[in-house]
Formats: structure tokens, C-alpha cells, sequence
């Protein structure tokens, strides 16, 4: 059921991303290793991706929000598995497991078509005849 506006989406991005860089320091497991350098990696690369995608809250729009949803889903589960993949599950891994399923499910509510505010342009064709004869 796609219930999120991509604008909500995009939104949720920059927050969950600055919340998975501070993450490791607010819930005490930074210890240097991968169970701290995976969700801050992992929430600049969700900043970076909102900067990146055509709708409501990106700046340059270089990526359609289904690129972005695709993405989503492998980041998600990227860092949903990450503790064990980098084998500190015993140290830590429901913040990495929760935050990963939880960027899965955001991904599955929201709609694929932004409402308002996307870059609607179509892409330059290389042509400099705009109806005008000389």
C-alpha cells in the first residue's frame, strides 16, 4: 500500500540518514570498527541519494525516485545483514537490523510519482531550433 508522498519519503531520508551517522555515538557502540563505520557510511550515502533524486526535497535530480526506491531496498537489507556479514552481531545489531527493515518498508509505502515540485523538464536533445527560423 503506498501510502508516503515521496516529499514525506525524502524528508524521512535526511532524518534517518543524520540519525544512522549519530547513531553509533547516541547508543554507545562506537568502537571503531564496522558496527560504527556501516551506519555512518550507510546514512551518508542515504543524504547523498535524497541530494541526488528527482522529487520534492533533491537538489540536483539526477535519479528517478525508482532508481532511488531500488536502491533503497539493497541499502536496506545491506544494513539489516551487516552485523553478521561483518561479524559483530555479538556486540551489537538491532539498531542495524530495525533501521535496515525499517528503510525496506519505507521504501514499499511510497509512491513512485512525486505530487509537486520534481523537475518536470524534459532532457535537452541537443537541437537549438525552438521554432525559430533565421
Amino acid at each position: 500500500m503506498k501510502v508516503l508522498s515521496t516529499r514525506a519519503h525524502g524528508i524521512m531520508d535526511y532524518l534517518v540518514g543524520i540519525l544512522l551517522i549519530a547513531a553509533p555515538f547516541i547508543l554507545d557502540f562506537d568502537r571503531g570498527g564496522a558496527e560504527t563505520w556501516v551506519p555512518i557510511i550507510v546514512g551518508a550515502v542515504i543524504i547523498l541519494q535524497a541530494l541526488m533524486t528527482n522529487f520534492e526535497v533533491g537538489m540536483f535530480r539526477a535519479l528517478s525516485m525508482n532508481m532511488h526506491l531500488n536502491m533503497d531496498y539493497l541499502i536496506g537489507a545491506f544494513l539489516a545483514v551487516s552485523p553478521w556479514i561483518f561479524n559483530f552481531d555479538e556486540y551489537v545489531y538491532l539498531p542495524h537490523l530495525i533501521v535496515g527493515v525499517m528503510i525496506i518498508l519505507e521504501a514499499l509505502m511510497t509512491r513512485v510519482v512525486p505530487e509537486h515540485g520534481a523537475a518536470t523538464r524534459q532532457p535537452y536533445r541537443g537541437t537549438m531550433n525552438h521554432g525559430h527560423t533565421h
